[in-house]
């Protein structure tokens, strides 16, 4: 692997969260964010991304272990809560209301070009579409005659192939049939090709806004790849992206977003870490529990929707994420 060295900055942005009665229902801004910030006049900074003044909300807690937010053009959030086996709705009430349950386990989801819902079913060990009838349809959940580990996240590029990342954190090790944990591309005719089977825990998976790079994340050996992608979907030329390493913080590199500028979003210890397309840290958002996941949300994808263990937050930026499903 070819390494390239993520260039740190100073910029470091504090949350602190006070935190009462949390209830699954519970509604209000609950958090200020504050800033310390130095170098404000030099371009790729916090400063292009949140306000001094943003705050951040826990819309709802009381969960077992969130993951996969995904937000629904017609103004709804979808969640996965991974142990209940069940996909939540956070509606325009600020309702939590049950989407689906069973939910085959789900963890990431994410939407097509149609919007129809691509969930990773940890359960079921598949790919699965929704279809607009509320039809649940099988995408993926074999290569070459074996069983997938165990889908965990997933991204739609805009020529409706589907990339997805398959660790072992659903199955037991006498479960597993592969005996490697992959990155693949599914092909809108169905051809499923495998395209890296080296990471040793892949999971969050994000493009970049022009679609020539694929991120994704390592988690137990705490870093970001990043590859090129090639004219026909594959990719090649693995590097080092970032690292994200805090041993006096929880959290691991789980979920994974891009803004359309290109700054890249992951979880990770501590919160939710920003980095440049250059892979220079530019900040971090303090979550207070761990943070597993993250969606943009509302008509402009400013909101940053976070999903922590067991709440679900959210909190406005100046910066629009990447439209899922293109």
């Amino acid at each position: 692997m070819t390494v390239k060295i993520a260039t740190i900055s100073f910029l470091l942005i504090v949350l602190s969260l006070a935190v009462s009665n949390p209830s699954q229902k519970l509604r209000g801004n609950l958090t200020k964010l504050t800033a310390q910030t130095e170098n404000r006049e030099k371009k790729n900074t916090m400063q292009s991304i949140l306000d001094d003044s943003a705050k951040v909300e826990k819309l709802a807690g009381d969960f077992q272990f969130i993951e996969g937010p995904i937000w629904h053009p017609d103004g709804f959030l979808l969640f996965s809560d991974i142990p209940a086996n069940i996909i939540y709705k956070f509606a325009s009430n600020q309702q939590v209301e049950v989407f689906r349950r069973p939910s085959g386990k789900a963890n990431g989801n994410t939407l097509d070009k149609e919007n129809r819902l691509l969930t990773a079913e940890h359960e079921n060990r598949r790919v699965s579409r929704t279809e607009k009838d509320g039809q649940l349809i099988t995408l993926a959940d074999r290569y070459e005659g074996k069983r997938l580990n165990s889908p965990n996240d997933l991204v739609v590029k805009s020529d409706g192939s589907i990339y997805f990342t398959d660790p072992s954190y659903g199955v037991s090790k006498e479960q597993e049939e592969l005996g490697f944990y992959g990155v693949y591309r599914l092909a809108p005719d169905g051809k499923l090709t495998l395209l890296v089977k080296d990471l040793v825990l892949p999971n969050g998976i994000a493009f970049s806004p022009d679609e020539q790079k694929l991120y994704v994340n390592n988690s137990e050996a705490g870093y970001i790849a990043v590859f090129d992608v090639k004219p026909d979907g594959t990719v090649t030329n693995e590097q080092l992206f970032a690292e994200l390493k805090d041993t006096s913080q929880g959290g691991v590199p789980d979920g994974l977003k891009v803004d359309v500028e290109g700054n890249v979003y992951s979880t990770g210890p501590g919160g939710v870490w920003i980095f440049s397309p250059e892979g220079k840290l530019l900040g971090k958002i303090s979550v207070p529990e761990t943070a597993t996941n993250l969606a943009w949300g509302e008509s402009d994808r400013k909101t940053l929707y976070i999903t922590g263990s067991t709440s679900l937050y959210r909190i406005r930026l100046k910066m629009a994420g990447v439209r899922a499903g293109k």
